[in-house]
């Protein structure tokens, strides 16, 4: 969602200099949006690996889907200081940079809700299919948030603007979910990966431009927010405490505490980066990833392992893989210089948000056009081969719509 233009770092403030981008971030994006469509994609098939899979929401267990979200989450963290610093340089102020972090969290939360409604929508009741709900959606998220050309007309900008309000209005009206006599309106069920994204950003955008990129006091925010976890976890919040009036995305402490881990390992890449001491860079790097691990380990003789549960295990382990693999990313794209090697999947990091919103129109086309495939491409190998390329697919046609004027950019 936030796209890093890396710069030389500052040891404490958002002090930077002429920017330079950093392939490594830019990639991990990719890699992560390309393995989310790919999981997504898993429901489709029979016969594959369980540990590729989602674990039930009771048990105590890590599946590869599980790890996912949180690289995302932290990786969004990882892009902050370089767009707040990049904004900054542009001129934007402190009230300017809160009224783009919030303008980003709003239209993050709404994608989230008209996404979930789609989840429960009652077919029948609305007079469409949940596949066109979810096209509707996805082509009036296009129209109000897609960056138009500065040569564009600006009427026809604000009528296609005012054509996707109208269409999200629209299908607020005429939505019923659910089922039976329990049909609904539409209605906060959750607030679906898009606006889950969208509060911890705003809670780590929030964090950095108010500390203005000091470590000190964003690990002193990464800390609480990891206490509110294991509080939550615990089951420790009072029903009646203020905290009841935050969104359970927040006072969960667990998401947030990813996009705020991202943030920090930032300040520490930026720290040894200006040194240009990379030896450094990977010894500490390590040494957290294996701290978060123990972490990790310890925190499961209290709570179980669970991404439903948003539990600390969960939280700990998940940072240390990222931080793992954002550490041999760096090393190959970077330090190596094969970043070119990446250039299938930069739509990915660059276009982040429109390849999320890619399989969202290539299913309503099968189901509308009733297309189907044979059995033996939805099984095993075979089967996950097919999610992988439907999700470098979907990553190439979001590249082939940007560079035609069609790109999302919050």
């Amino acid at each position: 969602m936030v796209n890093p233009i890396a710069t030389p770092p500052a040891t404490g403030s958002a002090r930077q200099a002429a920017p330079t981008r950093i392939a490594s971030i830019d990639i991990m994006r990719a890699i992560t949006m390309v393995f989310m469509i790919f999981v997504n994609d898993l429901w489709s098939l029979t016969g594959i690996p369980t540990w590729l899979e989602h674990v039930p929401a009771q048990a105590d267990g890590l599946g590869f889907a599980d790890t996912i979200f949180p690289a995302f989450l932290f990786i969004v963290g990882m892009s902050i200081p370089f767009a707040v610093s990049a904004r900054r340089q542009k001129g934007d102020n402190t009230f300017q940079l809160l009224r783009h972090i919030a303008g980003r969290t709003l239209a993050l939360l709404v994608m989230g809700l008209f996404l979930v409604n789609g989840e429960n929508i009652n077919a029948e009741a609305t007079g469409m299919e949940r596949v066109v709900w979810y096209s509707l959606s996805c082509l009036a998220f296009i129209l109000i948030w897609n960056a138009y050309p500065k040569t564009a007309n600006a009427w026809i900008v604000r009528l296609a603007q005012l054509a996707g309000i109208g269409i999200l209005l629209t299908l607020a009206v005429i939505y019923r979910g659910g089922e039976g006599d329990a049909v609904n309106r539409f209605s906060t069920y959750w607030w679906g990966i898009l606006g889950l994204i969208g509060w911890s950003y705003l809670v780590g955008a929030l964090s950095y431009t108010v500390s203005r990129g000091k470590f000190a006091p964003l690990l002193i925010i990464w800390l609480v927010f990891c206490a509110l976890s294991m509080i939550a976890s615990a089951q420790l919040i009072p029903k009646d405490s203020f905290l009841k009036l935050l969104p359970n995305a927040i006072i969960g402490g667990t998401l947030p505490a990813f996009t705020l881990g991202g943030i920090l390992t930032t300040l520490i890449f930026q720290y040894y980066r200006k040194q240009t001491n990379n030896r450094a860079l990977m010894l500490v790097l390590g040494a957290i990833a294996a701290v978060l691990l123990l972490l990790g380990f310890y925190t499961r003789t209290f709570w179980d392992i669970s991404k439903i549960r948003s539990t600390p295990p969960w939280l700990f382990l998940c940072s240390a893989f990222t931080i793992l693999a954002f550490m041999a990313v760096y090393w190959l794209a970077d330090l190596r210089g094969k970043s070119p090697w990446f250039n299938v999947i930069k739509p990915g990091g660059t276009d982040t948000l429109l390849c999320y919103l890619m399989p969202y129109f290539a299913y309503a086309i099968v189901v509308l056009a009733d297309l189907s495939l044979p059995a033996f491409l939805l099984t095993g190998v075979v089967g996950l081969l097919k999610s992988l390329v439907f999700a470098l697919l979907c990553v190439w046609v979001a590249g082939v719509l940007s560079r035609n004027g069609i790109r999302l950019k919050l």
